[in-house]
This record gives C-alpha cells, structure tokens and sequence, in this order.
C-alpha cells in the first residue's frame, strides 16, 4: 500500500543512454551560433577564466564562427534526413543496438552533449517510462576531461534537479577492450 501522493512506481526497467558530443540542429547562423555558444561554454572544454574568455567567446568567436562553421557543416550535411552525420550515425548505432537486443526491460536511447537531444531529456524519458536503472554510455572509448566527465558533468545537473532519482552507472572508458 502506498502513503497518498506518492509516485506511481511502474515495472522496473532498464535505461541505457548513448550520448555522442553535440551537433548543431542546421548550417545556418542560429542553429551554429546556438551549438558554439553551449559547446565553447562549457568550463571542462575551454578552462580558461571566464573573465577572460566569455568577452572573447561572446565579441569575436560567436560574432564570426558560426557562419564559417556553417559552410563547412553545409558540405557534410544529410540533405535527406536535414541532420548532421554525427546525428545520423548516433540514432543508427542506437536502433541497431535497440533491435539486437530485443528486449522489453532494457530501453535505449541517445543523446548529445552539447545540441538535441539533450541528455536531460532522455534521462527523464527513460525514467518516465520506469527505468529505474540507467547506464550511461559515453561514445568516447578514451577519457577525457573535455568529453566524458562533462557528460558526468552534465547527468549530475540532471539528478540535482530531480526528487525521485534513478540508479546511474557509467560505462568506464573501452579503448583498450578486446572485441
């Protein structure tokens, strides 16, 4: 019996999360402008004081960057699917894992670090749909400071933010695993 207001617990589920670096959402200057900004921003990426480099991120980088960038982002871009390869190829690494797997108890999804989807989105997906356990997968074999521990950085914001917190694993850099 559950005390009145207390959460609906569903069946207990499993959650593995793939979380790839970030891409922009289009070529244009927004969409790069936006991307730049939460990318160059994040601490673990540029460690500089932020005295010094928010001026020259926000007067010089994110005033000339995005649109170089965007032409470049233009040449590689999926015309079909209006998305970046590195979008292209997460949510295909995702499926596949997904159908091989086959499993009702075990759901995946991705996320991006920097861009869409957002990592906080998809915890709270997959913990909305009863994982009560979620593995979180960085798609860098190797550690680093700049990727994998800001996604620690960035699942830690989520769970501060949260009441009711599901059971969070990360997966421990594999570039040396034998396959």
């Amino acid at each position: 019996m559950k005390p009145k207001g207390h959460i609906e617990i569903k069946k207990a589920k499993i959650g593995v999360l793939l979380i790839n670096l970030g891409t922009p959402e289009g070529t244009t200057f927004i969409p790069m402008w936006k991307y730049l900004r939460e990318f160059l921003s994040d601490q673990r990426v540029i460690e500089l004081s932020r005295f010094i480099w928010l001026p020259i991120l926000y007067l010089i980088i994110l005033t000339t960057r995005p649109k170089k960038s965007g032409k470049l982002y233009k040449k590689i871009w999926n015309k079909n699917k209006d998305e970046s390869p590195l979008k292209v190829f997460s949510k295909s690494i995702c499926n596949k894992i997904r159908q091989k797997f086959n499993n009702k108890n075990v759901l995946f999804s991705y996320a991006m670090n920097y861009g869409s989807p957002a990592i906080s989105k998809e915890i709270l997906e997959l913990f909305n749909n009863g994982c009560q356990r979620i593995l979180i997968f960085p798609m860098y074999p190797q550690y680093s400071a700049t990727t994998t521990a800001s996604v620690v950085d960035k699942v830690s914001s989520v769970l501060k933010k949260m009441r009711w917190q599901p059971t969070i694993r990360f997966c421990p850099p594999y570039y040396d695993d034998k396959i």
